[in-house]
């Protein structure tokens, strides 16, 4: 059944929906040592004036990374920011409750602002609703956004930043339903803070859009009814509301471990829903979008990440969870990516988590050299070349059951039609195992000139990484694509991402 042929039909004219560019996004926590040696590291032979490593910042830019949440993660749930700015020398060095390690805040607003503009990314702003509340996230508002003559726009002067940053996303606190979070909450005690200090943040500033806090992943016990128990305090005023989700479970085998890509596709499909049912109980006529603002691949299981935390507690930026990646996870990895696509319509926002050293696509050595995981890949094509609008494809293609589902496509996909670039894209991962996967794409309203380039990833052994030899695992260019009177012939390698252009 795996060696039949899977048809694809697109139309220029059915569109599901318009890429929003933020969908590109990662995740900067202070956490390990995702900043602190990560992307800062003032004693690299490659650090700049500010002591943002060069060598990390280039990786970002080809990985066309384009939107940034910052500074948590489970570690907002008790920062101050206010630690964070002024004179580096004067900043108090913090116990940080939710990773057990020492922050010094050394990098704090001013600091991470400077490295999003070298790095040409969106800021996605955190607040604390964990241990703080209303007048920590008012304040920091203030701090960011108004040009001055208010206490905090002023000292924000006097740290040397004259022009206001004009922050215009703002998550209101992280993962508030897990009872991991420090300052957790039930649904109606975080729907009402979260109702109230919207409504405080957008007085400071009305032009700010504000994420309200979704599941933290589709296993928890009060999905979905955290979603419509929130957004009933919030719908008014908020404009997104987030979802997280990790996949781990490569035990289960690679059919099992890749079909996890279709529940994360059934929870977006019920919080799309639970949003509109909200809407229509407000009678609103308002639609709330999807921030999928912390997502990825796990290897490491939790209850080893608690006891990395315990053994060595209170240290500064400690080796925690280094994930490992394989070229398994990378097809897990696209296929959980490729859904941002397919619901362009109402996922305006991702972020991958996170973006150097833990559950990362950049790793680095401290003082030394910066390599790439296979994961970096799948999202580098969809990023430069995923842009446009995203085709709705009709399709026949074989399918296979397995432990945690049934009817499992052998090949996932989704087409994008570049109009800027006049191209159409397609983007792919064959499932198989042992087994080349042939497709037909047919492009209907659209003159199909050539294919411009095949660009697949694959690996003999499933389980191959870059740790030892950093090139193992990349892209290579194939021959197995043709195009001939509107329909794309390509054949996929067992186990693969695929990319292929197509001129029109």
């Amino acid at each position: 059944m795996g060696k039949e042929q899977s048809h694809i039909i697109v139309n220029r004219n059915f569109v599901k929906g318009e890429i929003d560019k933020r969908i590109y996004g990662s995740f900067v926590e202070h956490m390990g040592r995702v900043v602190y040696t990560g992307i800062y590291e003032p004693s690299h032979e490659t650090a700049d004036e500010d002591g943002f490593r060069r060598d990390v910042l280039d990786k970002v830019k080809e990985m066309g990374v384009t939107a940034v949440r910052y500074p948590g993660g489970n570690f907002v749930s008790c920062y101050d920011w206010r630690d964070g700015v002024g004179p580096v020398e004067n900043r108090p060095r913090r116990l940080e409750i939710a990773w057990r390690a020492i922050e010094t805040n050394e990098v704090g607003t001013n600091e991470f602002m400077k490295w999003a503009r070298k790095a040409g990314i969106e800021p996605v702003f955190a607040v604390n609703l964990g241990t703080k509340g209303i007048e920590n996230a008012v304040s920091l508002v203030e701090y960011c956004n108004m040009e001055g003559g208010t206490y905090y726009s002023d000292l924000r002067k006097e740290h040397g930043v004259e022009i206001p940053y004009g922050i215009k996303t703002w998550c209101l606190g992280n993962e508030m339903d897990g009872d991991w979070q420090i300052g957790h909450k039930t649904a109606q005690e975080y729907g009402r803070l979260a109702q109230e200090t919207a409504k405080a943040m957008k007085q400071v500033d009305a032009d700010i859009k504000v994420v309200s806090c979704g599941s933290s992943k589709s296993d928890m016990k009060t999905y979905p009814d955290w979603e419509a128990e929130t957004l009933k305090y919030t719908y008014p005023y908020v404009d997104y509301i987030s979802l997280h989700q990790y996949y781990g479970g490569q035990e289960m085998g690679t059919e099992s471990f890749l079909s996890q890509s279709l529940d994360m596709e059934d929870y977006i499909k019920t919080v799309i829903g639970t949003c509109d049912y909200v809407k229509a109980w407000h009678r609103s006529d308002k639609t709330i979008y999807i921030s999928f603002d912390e997502w990825g691949v796990w290897s490491v299981p939790d209850k080893e990440v608690a006891a990395s935390v315990d053994a060595s507690p209170w240290q500064v930026a400690p080796h925690l969870s280094e994930q490992i990646y394989t070229m398994e996870d990378a097809l897990l990895f696209a296929g959980m990516m490729m859904n941002f696509l397919k619901y362009a319509d109402r996922i305006k926002i991702a972020c991958q988590s996170l973006l150097t050293n833990i559950s990362a696509a950049i790793m680095t050595k401290e003082e030394g050299e910066v390599w790439v995981q296979p994961i970096y890949y799948p999202f580098m094509h969809m990023a430069n070349y995923g842009s446009g609008k995203v085709l709705q494809g009709v399709d026949e293609i074989p399918a296979y059951d397995c432990a945690l589902r049934k009817q499992v496509p052998y090949v996932d996909y989704v087409v994008v039609h570049n109009e800027e670039k006049k191209e159409v894209v397609l983007f792919a991962v064959n499932r198989m195992e042992g087994e080349m996967a042939e497709i037909a794409l047919e492009l209907q309203g659209f003159e199909a000139v050539r294919v411009i380039e095949h660009v697949t990833m694959h690996s003999l052994d499933k389980k191959a990484t870059n740790l030892e030899n950093h090139e193992r695992v990349k892209p290579e260019q194939s021959d197995t694509s043709s195009l001939a009177q509107g329909v794309l012939t390509s054949r996929l390698p067992a186990l693969s991402w695929n990319m292929v252009r197509i001129a029109i």
